[in-house]
């Protein structure tokens, strides 16, 4: 829902995700786009037809007074720089995913925007669609029984034109194939069902791209908690989005039609109980990406608490660092490895 008052927030970045910020927020009724930072001028006419202001480095935006807040959709190597220099001049930053590369590097943001007392906000969508809010529901008031086990997949083929040595193709950038593109939301989905995740299991492939990075991943998951889950990305191969939850008394599988920046399709959504019928559901696609943003710049305006808890938002983090180097090194991961130090208490 709008926020209580106009929010002016630049946008850093004007690739694939940034263009679709700026039209997805194009005559928002209460966020304002005032710009987009970008650096390459052959993208200057395309932001300049729509009508929005041009800089070409963020710091040129840091010190006007109408700008509350930063959206980032840059490289994710740049993203903690980025981060801890808007949340330095008292800027309000939503960070798209990940975070870091690191859990030191996330540490680092959350503590800067901390000290800088500005909210920090992260591009994970997903716990705005409706299906998935009625799934944590029934997860939270024991709907499914004791939990048992997960399945979550996010795949698709719309990357699959990047050029050899882009940024989204380098391990060093893009860890674990499709992990920073897809299966980190999924890893977000599940910490948000399930709480820490205790222990990974990671592999990566390189199938048909020839990336470095690889284009296919597969990770398990122990929860603190006692449950397991298995999630998959696939960077070429047609759309596919599910979540499955597995509980002593019902599951609940949930299917998008539809990528999030694609408004159209619907959500399935189908229940099972030994002996009864099968229940289906369905929900119409909804713009998870705007809610999100929303909810943001809400949190920013102290009208209400994001979704997001820091503690969340760093142990995503840790939990893709712990697949990466599982992933390298081929052997199970304990994520206390890479826990937060006891002396940095993070705000809840």
């Amino acid at each position: 829902m709008p926020t209580a008052n106009p929010f002016t927030v630049v946008i850093a970045g004007f690739g694939w995700w940034g263009k679709h910020m700026a039209v997805r927020l194009k005559g928002h009724q209460s966020i304002r786009v005032a710009g987009i930072v970008e650096p390459l001028e052959a993208n200057h006419a395309a932001i300049e037809e729509m009508e929005l202001k041009v800089w070409t480095d963020i710091a040129q935006t840091l010190t006007l007074d109408e700008v509350d807040g930063i959206i980032l959709t840059t490289p994710n190597p740049l993203h903690e720089q980025q981060v801890i220099q808007c949340a330095q001049a008292g800027k309000h930053v939503f960070c798209e995913k990940p975070l870091g590369l690191t859990a030191a590097s996330a540490r680092r943001s959350v503590a800067a925007c901390e000290k800088a007392g500005v909210q920090l906000g992260i591009g994970h969508e997903r716990r705005f669609e409706p299906a998935m809010v009625a799934l944590k529901a029934d997860i939270e008031r024991s709907a499914l029984g004791t939990i048992m086990h997960a399945e979550a997949a996010f795949s698709h083929d719309k990357l699959t034109h990047v050029p050899s040595g882009d940024w989204r193709t380098l391990k060093a950038v893009s860890p674990a194939a499709g992990m920073t593109a897809m299966g980190i939301h999924l890893t977000d989905m599940l910490i948000s069902f399930f709480g820490p995740v205790e222990t990974v299991q990671a592999m990566t492939a390189d199938r048909s791209l020839g990336w470095e990075t690889g284009d296919v991943v597969t990770v398990q998951l122990g929860f603190e908690a006692g449950m397991t889950a298995t999630l998959s990305a696939v960077l070429h191969t047609p759309h596919f989005i599910r979540m499955h939850v597995f509980g002593s008394k019902r599951w609940v599988e949930v299917l998008n039609d539809s990528h999030p920046d694609t408004p159209d399709g619907i959500v399935r959504v189908i229940t099972a109980e030994t002996g009864q019928p099968l229940v289906h559901k369905q929900y119409e696609w909804t713009d998870a990406v705007t809610e999100n943003l929303e909810a943001f710049c809400a949190a920013a305006q102290g009208s209400q608490d994001y979704a997001f808890t820091l503690q969340e938002m760093v142990h995503n983090i840790e939990v893709l660092e712990a697949i990466t180097l599982s992933a390298e090194k081929r052997r199970t991961v304990a994520v206390r490895e890479l826990a937060v130090p006891q002396d940095l208490q993070l705000a809840t």
